[in-house]
């Protein structure tokens, strides 16, 4: 017999009492770590190439878990107002006692599921819903619930499973299932039953090769293991029924955000007549080509806006970038140092005039100067400038 709606909401809730997910340790501190979208001056400027308007904000973070996100979406945003929500009572549990130790105090929590969050009052200028959709009955009504708090001009991060990369967990989770029989529901006994199976499979069976390849690093926490493995409700993807569920949400598709994926040249590039034949393509062609010829991929994380959104600024005409105002990108790991992180985890070494400069633009919040006052202090070219913008070490904002 099939399970209603209720009963699979039921069951996800009753999921995550028991495992509450993701299991990261609790801090007397902020976060370490950046995840540049959750900062809303990053994420803004990833999806119009321009720094945003006002940073006193509000925040849905929309299946909060045990808070991780939300501890940092406090923390990397410090004008904004918090607004968490989740199914479990056990994971808010959680979720409240980690923002408690860590100082982040403005967050209001919610036991409330995604269907019902027109409840909340008011609209939202960022939305965050990372792996949570997919555990859904029903992910085009909550997408579409969801799109409904989205403020004019505001900005929706999503995150959901791809079928393609997940496959050999698909048929582990089967397995289980069948094991299980009508334990199943006993997330406890699922761990279990799951844990002696990948003992006993020799070691060349490509599930477990699969396993020690991409998971078994964070897997060998139950609750990690208990949410890839044993969950009872699981939506995957491709490309296609990704952008109906996108296109159901009556918003603005901005982009991947993890673009260097999908890229055709990553993948085409040392075979420029298949390149040609694949960039006469449409854009959701290319990013079906993408995923079949690089089955690697087990989730898609990607922007959706509410117009309206600002037009897109090009800053490679020279009269426009050196009139600007430039700021140090505020998702960089390593700094004060010349060998950083950028928000993409790719290692920059600066030069000592690139050092310069991106430090000049560390001060500006208070003394705003624009590019070209900048390089009357700093020897640097102006395409030198560009590098660093292209690299994610500085953003750009047009002066008034």
């Amino acid at each position: 017999m099939e399970s209603s709606p209720a009963q699979i909401s039921q069951a996800v809730q009753n999921l995550y009492d028991t495992y509450p997910f993701p299991p990261e340790p609790l801090l007397d501190e902020p976060p370490p770590g950046f995840n540049w979208r959750w900062q809303w001056d990053a994420a803004y400027n990833f999806c119009t190439g321009q720094m945003p308007a006002r940073r006193d904000i509000r925040i849905l973070d929309a299946g909060c878990g045990t808070g991780v996100s939300t501890d940092s979406l406090v923390h990397l945003n410090p004008q904004a107002q918090v607004t968490a929500i989740d199914l479990s009572p056990g994971a808010l549990k959680v979720a409240k006692e980690r923002c408690a130790r860590s100082g982040a105090t403005r967050v209001e929590f919610h036991h409330l599921s995604l269907f019902d969050v027109a409840q909340l009052p008011g609209e939202y200028d960022l939305i965050n819903s990372v792996g949570v959709l997919h555990h859904t009955p029903d992910p085009i009504r909550g997408i579409q619930a969801l799109a409904g708090k989205l403020a004019p001009g505001g900005l929706m991060h999503i995150f959901v499973y791809g079928e393609l990369g997940r496959w050999e967990i698909e048929l582990m989770q089967k397995a289980i299932g069948m094991l299980q029989g009508d334990k199943r529901g006993d997330y406890q006994d699922g761990v279990k039953i799951g844990r002696s199976l990948f003992a006993s499979l020799p070691a060349n069976n490509r599930l477990v090769k699969r396993e020690q390849e991409r998971w078994a690093m964070e897997n060998h926490k139950d609750e990690c293991f208990a949410d890839m493995y044993v969950h009872p409700q699981e939506i995957d993807y491709n490309i296609e029924t990704l952008f109906e569920l996108i296109d159901a949400s009556g918003l603005e598709f901005v982009g991947f955000s993890n673009p260097e994926f999908w890229s055709l040249e990553r993948l085409l590039g040392k075979a420029p007549e298949a390149l040609e034949r694949a960039q006469k393509l449409d854009i959701r062609q290319q990013y079906r080509l993408i995923e079949l010829l690089d089955t690697d991929i087990a989730h898609y994380e990607f922007f959706l806006a509410k117009p309206p959104l600002p037009t897109p600024i090009d800053w490679s005409q020279d009269e426009i970038s050196i009139a600007a105002i430039p700021y140090r990108h505020p998702c960089i790991e390593g700094w004060e140092s010349q060998n950083v992180f950028n928000c993409d985890w790719k290692l920059v070494n600066l030069s000592d005039a690139e050092f310069a400069f991106v430090q000049a633009c560390d001060k500006n919040q208070q003394q705003q100067l624009t590019v070209s006052e900048i390089l009357e202090k700093v020897e640097l070219s102006i395409e030198n400038v560009r590098s660093l913008l292209a690299d994610k070490l500085i953003m750009l904002k047009v002066k008034n």
